[in-house]
């Protein structure tokens, strides 16, 4: 079940340029630059990159796949 009013943001990390996406419900007339700012300042930017590099793994080879009837 999704909830509802939900929107998706993009971050920038100050430093190095890198993007990161954040849900949030914000209140009608709030600032949303201002939020923004304010989460991209408090967001974990080491423990996402280290879990961005454990993502890209290299697979190796190919795995057979089972023909059903």
């Amino acid at each position: 079940m999704a909830i509802p009013n939900v929107k998706n943001y993009t971050i920038q990390h100050p430093q190095t340029g890198e993007r990161a996406t954040v849900s949030a419900v914000l209140p009608k007339g709030s600032d949303v630059k201002a939020y923004l700012a304010d989460a991209a300042g408090r967001f974990d930017w080491k423990a996402w990159s280290d879990q961005k590099a454990t993502l890209n793994k290299v697979r190796v080879g190919q795995q057979k796949q089972v023909k059903r009837k």
